[in-house]
């Protein structure tokens, strides 16, 4: 195989001619020939016994062709890639310009990683968040232990909202009764939002002992059968139950955790929220510091780079839904949108990442960053431990060029936080007058134009989340949503965005170990 030309295209794209000679093309159409001709029948000849100039006289002489470009392609673009030293971004697209006796020509088109010319990334400034944590703040703390504790009484009164009503019910449509619609001694927490909307308000005010005829309209966004139908639910209040609540003193500290006192509880609760808010204080300082270093930057991204990258995230996101029993098939039903949607609502967080690699990347070039074999073997023997491996076993499965780049991209990040400061942000009018003067352009506007994004917002959610309670509940109102769509509108996505894994080093050491280990 020979590289005839490898000529550069706009756009971040390289055109390669590959071409093979006629020696090289038949003993690849021969070894197709070998390999398939046990299933070729001719007249005349034993099954798989037909000479090769028998078949091609036959079917035609282009038979094989096919087979043999797909068994030489594969080794010839990956030599040619190493031989043009290119770094590849995307999948590449494939045209024959000529194939026959004489030999094989192919076109490759390859999108390569763009040139990026790196904007300002040292003594940057941005807001950080003061963390203050109040008396207040440590009671919201403490309210899941305060709910655990609470216990549900009897009492005799009618039913208010937040009380428990233990009631009966069997809902009809024109008289008929329903698939789900009834239920016995069902717990109801009034103002849970559980039933369909009508239902619980029309239960508030039943006293033990009291029925009653509660008239329901199903949304309109409801299971097919029911949506938009008019119900009635004949309800059977058995009990009313009211919250009591725990006194807050030592006891209640040492009913709840490993602590004596209250005071030390409350210690506790407010140590970790300081933590958890200072965690995320300097999440949003780092996140907007990168922002700044991608918007300095001037960089054009190719849309089949970002196209590859919402591929992974999809591929992500898929594997999350059937982690949990979803399929995405069954995710955009129950949603009600469609692939296009979400590749369009994945496509910003695809564009922003890459930004923020490319930018991280530019950085330790600048600074002539690099990591020795010292320096490498150190970060396999503190991560292995992280994977459950032996340093021996991790050091075979670890992609060592990948684990590179994750240190290097660590120590960019590193360097950007290290010199940065804690002040105002360039206030929108000033950074809008510098980017009009030229002083400053924004790759993501450039990326922007060139292709519309959707909205921003990543709004796909997933995840499944079942009752698990073994109650008779009916559809949603009573009975709660069908499990996929409830499952889909209550958790979040777990897709992990680019920028998310660059924030957590555990997921980054993550992705270098699976480039490695090929899952």
């Amino acid at each position: 195989m020979n590289v005839k030309s490898a000529e550069k295209k706009e756009n971040s794209t390289v055109e390669l001619l590959l071409e093979f000679s006629a020696e090289e093309f038949d003993a690849a159409v021969e070894k197709v020939y070998r390999k398939s001709k046990s299933g070729i029948s001719v007249p005349g000849f034993r099954k798989g016994k037909a000479p090769r100039k028998v078949i091609e006289g036959m079917y035609g002489a282009s038979i094989f062709y096919e087979d043999a470009v797909e068994d030489l392609y594969p080794d010839a673009y990956d030599q040619a890639v190493k031989e043009q030293n290119l770094q590849v971004v995307a999948r590449p697209s494939v045209d024959i310009v000529s194939v026959g006796k004489e030999g094989l020509t192919l076109k490759v088109t390859v999108t390569v990683k763009p040139e990026v010319q790196l904007g300002a990334y040292r003594e940057l400034t941005a807001p950080k968040a003061e963390i203050n944590v109040t008396e207040q703040d440590i009671e919201r703390e403490m309210q899941p232990l305060v709910d655990r504790a609470t216990r549900l009484v009897s009492v005799e009164r009618p039913a208010e909202t937040g009380d428990t009503v233990v009631l009966d019910f069997a809902g009809t449509i024109d008289g008929e009764a329903f698939d789900g619609g009834t239920g016995t001694g069902y717990e109801l927490e009034l103002g849970s939002h559980t039933f369909v909307p009508g239902f619980e308000d029309g239960v508030v005010g039943m006293s033990a002992g009291e029925e009653k005829d509660i008239p329901i309209t199903f949304p309109k966004e409801y299971t097919p059968d029911l949506a938009e139908k008019q119900a009635v639910f004949h309800v059977t209040a058995h009990e009313v139950k009211a919250k009591e609540l725990p006194v807050l003193d030592d006891e209640f500290a040492k009913d709840v955790s490993e602590f004596e006192t209250l005071e030390e509880l409350k210690k506790d609760l407010g140590d970790k929220l300081r933590q958890r808010l200072e965690e995320e204080a300097n999440r949003a300082f780092e996140n907007a510091l990168m922002k700044q270093v991608c918007e300095n930057m001037q960089v054009d991204l190719p849309d089949a780079m970002v196209d590859y990258r919402v591929d992974e995230m999809l591929g992500d996101f898929s594997r999350n839904l059937s982690s949990q029993g979803i399929s995405v098939e069954e995710y955009m039903k129950y949603m009600g949108t469609d692939i296009r949607t979400i590749r369009s609502q994945m496509r910003p967080h695809a564009q922003s990442g890459l930004l923020t690699d490319l930018a991280l990347e530019a950085v330790t070039k600048a600074e002539g960053m690099a990591v020795t074999e010292e320096e490498l073997e150190a970060e396999i023997l503190k991560r292995a431990p992280e994977y459950g491996k032996e340093p021996e076993e991790f050091r075979e499965m670890v992609n060592r060029e990948a684990l590179k780049e994750d240190i290097l991209m660590g120590r960019a990040r590193d360097l950007i936080l290290s010199t940065a400061k804690v002040g105002e942000s360039p206030a929108p009018e000033e950074k809008a007058e510098k980017e009009e003067k030229g002083e400053k352009k924004t790759a993501r506007k450039k990326t922007a134009a060139k292709k519309e994004s959707g909205s921003g917002e990543e709004s796909t959610e997933a995840a499944a989340k079942k009752d698990g309670d073994g109650e008779e509940k009916p559809k949603k109102a009573p009975a709660k949503k069908p499990a996929a769509k409830k499952a889909a509108e209550e958790a979040p996505a777990q897709v992990t965005t680019p920028e998310e894994s660059a924030e957590e080093p555990q997921q980054a050491a993550a992705q270098a170990e699976s480039a490695g280990t090929g899952e």
